[in-house]
């Protein structure tokens, strides 16, 4: 009787979307019940993976038939498994091709752990094998370690940690910090391979070098090249990254495609080994609820351009472009006013993946207030101690203390920054997570920047930089309906408190046309900002094919694209501020405002 778990994958039919599993527990109890997890760590949505799984059969050791039936909506039960080995069989259906789930077709074969590979709670600590059967020709690409014709992991978690890649592919490859990394591309060629593993090799070394070295003997990124979509998850020693392959030959597109990476390349500490203690350990049956996901994701989406930046792949001026984006977003979200971060956290199960005409009004992102919000909190701990410490002492001190995957407590975070700071931080804490009041920007003056606001000048002005040469600080104000569109010029939502919704307009409304004339979705906002604020509109729209008319009396376009400039006349001090904190000379911060 064996004590290892093992899997054999195959995949004789690619077209077919079919994965074919074989997995075989060691003998147990009377009754063997094998689960299938309901949702993938890393992404916080229930998603009911044991739906795609089908045709399942059970054995002994010995051969003779069992029977596996269904209990619930994800375990199978086998009786008369007492002491005997137990063989399972299966199929899962494998065509959705994001980060979190499992794509095969004739082209490849991407296996995410939690979706294909069945396991027991008795089991669970055991190492578990995986043997896979590829197609001619195709190869298999895993961070697991090799070993006698198998993958191999200490343990499930480990295992559902661990995704596969598996097709014709040959790995790029590259050296960081003394460890062996692997890139994997599918969906196209890269134009310049080397180009992108000598700049992920930059980034990983200066996220390296933060935490005194890397924490695993190898890494493999996986790197899906798509005609839509963008998206990462990470993993132990792996990420999967989702990214437009259009997109790549731009410099914007390359500058996202690296920060991407950076993102997922840093949860090596952050969620990986230093994790909510609410998640330990991974409950797979249900939601595992914490309040700390702006740490964990939102620290983590302000180090990725930060580390884009000290890799020297992003100048300090783009730096705070983009940082100036991220605050016009968050002030361009009614929900920041109603949901605070740390309640963000906690009801991503319902909340972030499953974004409706809404969720702009009812909810905050915890990656987007929580980067923000780190900003901020760097900035605070570099104030308070006169540039001597930040928020990377923070981070090495979580690492040193529960860094062996124990789990950090729900205040540990909080904890953790008034102990590098010198001082009780608990005020800053209240007002940032624990209230729905606008985040105090006064912290930038400290490198000698300050927060401006200007009305968007088009429905695509991602704020980040001041308003065009020309347009003067009195100019007429814009008239404002406060909607956002899709396709032509349909409403995707109506903002809290904005004219459109005053005067009844919906998500969902089709709009044809404005005081008698056609428009479509960039002349319809287009001739909403020729008009005075104050002034009346006809806004002619079909709902649900009935043809309608609905007067709006517009408002003042608000000030909610963000960028950061130069304060007067700064000190010294805060010259030597900014290039502690971005490593460039003052002489390269943005223009005064």
């Amino acid at each position: 009787m064996s004590h290892t778990v093992r899997y054999r994958v195959s995949m004789p039919r690619p077209h077919t979307h079919l994965v074919e599993v074989e997995a075989t527990f060691p003998g147990g109890p009377a009754s063997l019940e094998a689960r299938m997890p309901v949702w993938t760590p890393g992404s916080y949505l229930v998603r009911e993976f044991a739906r795609h799984v089908q045709d399942v059969t059970a054995r002994a050791g010995d051969g003779t038939p069992l029977t596996a039936r269904r209990v619930d909506k994800r375990t199978w039960r086998v009786d008369g498994a007492a002491g005997r080995d137990v063989t399972l069989t299966y199929r899962v259906y494998a065509n959705e091709l994001t980060v979190r789930t499992s794509h095969l077709d004739a082209s490849h074969a991407y296996l995410n752990g939690a979706t294909v590979f069945l396991y027991t709670e008795e089991t669970r600590g055991l190492e578990h094998h995986v043997a896979v059967e590829e197609p001619a020709g195709w190869r298999t690409s895993c961070a697991l370690e090799w070993r006698d014709g198998a993958f191999v992991a200490p343990d499930y978690d480990t295992l559902v940690d661990s995704p596969f890649e598996v097709g014709p592919h040959r790995p790029l490859t590259f050296v960081a910090a003394g460890v062996p990394h692997e890139v994997v591309v599918w969906g196209d060629t890269l134009a310049d391979p080397e180009r992108l593993c000598g700049a992920l090799q930059r980034i990983c070394e200066a996220q390296a070098k933060v935490f005194g070295g890397l924490p695993m003997p190898r890494y493999l990124f996986l790197l899906y090249l798509t005609d839509k979509g963008r998206g990462g998850l990470e993993h132990q020693a792996s990420t999967a990254l989702l990214f437009p392959r259009t997109a790549v030959a731009s410099g914007r597109g390359w500058e996202d495609l690296l920060t991407l990476a950076a993102h997922e390349y840093f949860h090596l500490w952050m969620v990986k080994r230093v994790k909510p203690r609410a998640l330990v350990p991974f409950d797979y049956s249900q939601e595992n609820y914490t309040t700390l996901l702006w740490a964990f994701e939102g620290t983590t989406a302000y180090y990725d351009n930060l580390f884009v930046r000290r890799a020297g792949l992003m100048s300090a001026q783009r730096y705070l472009t983009r940082l100036g984006e991220t605050l016009t977003t968050l002030h361009s979200t009614p929900g920041r006013r109603v949901q605070t971060l740390l309640e963000s956290s906690l009801v991503s199960w319902v909340k972030h993946y499953r974004p409706d005409e809404n969720s702009p009004n009812s909810a905050i992102s915890y990656y987007l207030k929580g980067e923000v919000m780190s900003a901020l909190l760097d900035l605070e701990l570099r104030r308070a101690t006169g540039d001597a410490r930040g928020l990377d002492d923070v981070l090495r001190l979580l690492w040193q203390r529960h860094g062996d995957g124990s789990g950090v407590p729900e205040d540990g975070v909080e904890a953790a920054a008034s102990e590098v700071a010198g001082k009780d931080l608990t005020p800053f804490f209240d007002h940032a997570l624990r209230t729905t009041e606008e985040l105090d920007y006064s912290v930038f003056a400290h490198v000698g920047l300050e927060a401006c606001f200007r009305p968007r000048e088009s429905a695509g002005d991602k704020g980040g930089t001041p308003p065009p040469k020309g347009r003067a600080a009195d100019a007429k104000p814009r008239g404002w309906m406060g909607i956002t569109l899709k396709g032509n010029a349909t409403v995707a939502t109506v903002m809290d408190g904005s004219p459109a919704q005053e005067a009844g307009l919906y998500a969902e409304d089709d709009v044809v046309a404005l005081d008698g004339w056609k428009v479509d979705g960039a002349s319809l906002l287009a001739r909403c900002e020729e008009k005075w604020p104050g002034e009346s509109v006809r806004v002619t729209l079909f709902r649900r094919d009935r043809l309608l008319e609905v007067p709006v009396t517009l408002g003042a376009k608000p000030a909610e694209a963000v960028w950061l400039a130069r304060v007067d006349n700064p000190t010294d001090a805060q010259k030597a501020a900014y290039q502690a904190w971005l490593g460039a000379p003052w002489d390269e911060a943005p223009g005064a405002a």
